[in-house]
């Protein structure tokens, strides 16, 4: 098979099955990954597909949203190096929203058992890590359930974000970048993430290297918003100066 014919054969895979994934792709043509990639760059660049981590989805599915359990996989290691990097930014003492994300559950998970702290979360994967944890005081935000992230949405959520004020807040995006600030694909989830940034005195942002330059349906907030960015070691320097410049410290895990 051609080229051309494998990246036809690709566009109409990713189009009916609204992503498509290296690895797969690589079995089902009995090519290696490296060509797959290049299949994939081609593609992108011809404005047919959109390239994220691992795969790509058809251009245009701004809205695409990878369920709990693939968000858990994905970039699983890099997750892990974020997290711990994240520990000492914890406070001593003091009051932290922990927003839904599978790298910020991450950092639930690793928050010491000697802590004493009060996090307020509007995710329900965050809330049942915490709930044992001898040291803090946990406060959940209510509202109406979504089911692909458990993460709490609309006007109760809202309310209570607007009746607190935090230290910190670590936070999670589908998408940054300078240009197009922090993305997610849900209007309602954006919000709620809007009013957690606002609600705290600083602002973390956790978000894996891959999901630079991903732009979502949902805008929540500018690069400006974020204090500090922890990411992995696959943002480039050149990258992560220009974040720095508009004021956003970076560390790369």
């Amino acid at each position: 098979m051609y080229a051309p014919e494998r990246q036809q054969e690709i566009l109409r895979l990713a189009r009916d099955g609204g992503r498509v994934d290296v690895v797969s792709l690589a079995e089902e043509f009995q090519v290696t990954a490296e060509t797959i990639r290049r299949d994939l760059k081609a593609l992108d660049r011809a404005g047919l597909l959109r390239r994220v981590h691992g795969g790509a989805i058809p251009a245009g599915r701004l809205d695409f949203e990878p369920d709990l359990a693939e968000r858990e996989s994905t970039s699983a290691d890099e997750k892990d190096r974020i997290a711990k990097a994240a520990v000492p930014e914890l406070p001593t003492e003091g009051t932290l929203i922990l927003d839904a994300g599978s790298t910020v559950a991450r950092l639930a998970a690793a928050i010491p058992l000697e802590a004493s702290l009060t996090v307020v979360t509007h995710s329900l994967p965050i809330a049942a890590r915490l709930a044992d944890h001898p040291g803090i005081q946990l406060h959940l935000v209510g509202g109406r359930v979504r089911h692909r992230t458990r993460a709490a949405v609309d006007a109760w959520a809202l309310r209570a974000y607007g009746e607190i004020r935090a230290d910190v807040a670590f936070v999670a995006a589908n998408g940054f970048s300078v240009d197009q600030g922090l993305t997610t694909p849900d209007l309602a989830e954006a919000a709620v993430k809007r009013a957690a940034v606002a609600a705290a005195r600083r602002v973390v942002l956790l978000a894996d290297s891959a999901k630079h330059g991903q732009e979502h349906f949902a805008r929540f907030g500018d690069m400006g918003d974020v204090d500090l960015l922890i990411t992995d070691s696959g943002l480039s320097p050149e990258d992560s100066a220009a974040i720095e410049r508009g004021g956003t410290e970076v560390v790369r895990a």
